[in-house]
């Protein structure tokens, strides 16, 4: 504990006292004289001599419980408080989280959702965006450092995601069902009985434009979820894409579902290693793995310094304080 005005420690109580003192002068004539006569039988009484003992007894919790007021309430207005020094990180990164929410790719993207937020919560200084893409891209988040924003955004995915494979059980759906059922998928379909649906390269491509082209020294990255299962007529290929990618300097982790065709996967791992980046199966996937490598190969520290915050820790003198009063306001009625 540090004290942030010690000098009223000493001064408070040299004040008070010192008008106690000057209080004091004021003598009554008759303080060191008896006020009434024939009162030495009475003096040698058993009843007396208790009664004079424990009046001094209890005149010494006065003062002992009216010292120790003066000096927790000299303490309190000297503000005790608690000095934390923290090592803060920024980085400069920004990640935008790019899922094909096509059904084929829903139990990839509830698990990737649901580990993502507390990487997410942990972050300091990079931007977080959100997008997902069937037909067409729809940004849910743009890129912010609104970690909360973000985090509940996730949320309402992995809800959506839930209710659209009726999964009830966690949800509670006679307020907000429509909405959250159709969280995911307005907006992703637009055109698709011309164009069809799961149109990876579109939807990689929409990404990597959704960076700043302004902002040159952040490192731009993109978790990238997909089956790589194309049902369409795309504008973009998924290798055109990452051409893209590879132009705007981002780099694209890639994460395939489990059932995925070894020839999607084989094109989808060459993609992904031409932006820089680095291909994961969702068998042997976790989002722990992937933060890694992204720590390891992508950190671009912004700032470092270390930061000090001073709290105030008033609580046990405060209670202390009340504690001591309440005997002096309880002691000094026995004696006055």
């Amino acid at each position: 504990m540090e004290i942030k005005y010690p000098f009223l420690i000493i001064i408070i109580p040299l004040i008070i006292f010192l008008l106690l003192f000057t209080l004091k002068k004021k003598k009554d004539n008759f303080k060191d004289g008896s006020k009434i006569a024939n009162t030495s039988f009475i003096k040698e009484t058993d009843y007396y001599k208790n009664k004079i003992r424990e009046y001094n007894i209890i005149k010494y919790f006065t003062y002992i419980s009216f010292f120790v007021v003066v000096i927790l309430l000299s303490l309190l207005l000297s503000r005790p408080s608690k000095v934390e020094s923290k090592n803060i990180k920024k980085y400069n990164r920004d990640i935008i989280i790019c899922m094909d929410i096509s059904t084929s790719v829903d139990e990839l993207n509830m698990e990737l959702v649901n580990n993502l937020k507390e990487t997410v919560n942990k972050l300091s200084g990079d931007r977080v965006g959100i997008s997902i893409f069937n037909t067409s891209s729809v940004i849910l988040v743009p890129l912010t450092d609104d970690y909360s924003y973000v985090s509940n955004s996730l949320d309402m995915v992995h809800q959506s995601l839930e209710l659209n494979n009726y999964n009830y059980s966690s949800i509670n759906i006679s307020d907000n069902y429509f909405y959250l059922r159709d969280y995911i998928r307005s907006g992703t379909l637009e055109g698709n009985s011309e164009r069809g649906s799961s149109l990876i390269g579109d939807g990689l491509a929409s990404c990597a434009y959704s960076f700043s082209s302004k902002e040159k020294d952040r490192v731009k990255l993109i978790i990238f979820s997909t089956d790589n299962d194309l049902a369409g007529k795309p504008l973009l290929t998924l290798n055109e894409a990452a051409k893209i990618s590879k132009k705007e300097k981002i780099k694209v982790y890639g994460i395939g579902t489990k059932k995925m065709k070894s020839e999607d996967r084989e094109e989808m791992k060459n993609a992904v290693s031409l932006t820089g980046g680095k291909f994961y199966d969702h068998s042997n996937f976790s989002v722990d793995s992937i933060v890694s490598d992204i720590e390891k190969n992508s950190t671009s520290l912004l700032e470092s310094n270390t930061k000090t915050k001073r709290y105030d820790t008033p609580e046990i003198p405060f209670i202390l304080f009340l504690g001591f009063f309440v005997c002096f306001i309880f002691f000094s009625k026995k004696v006055i």
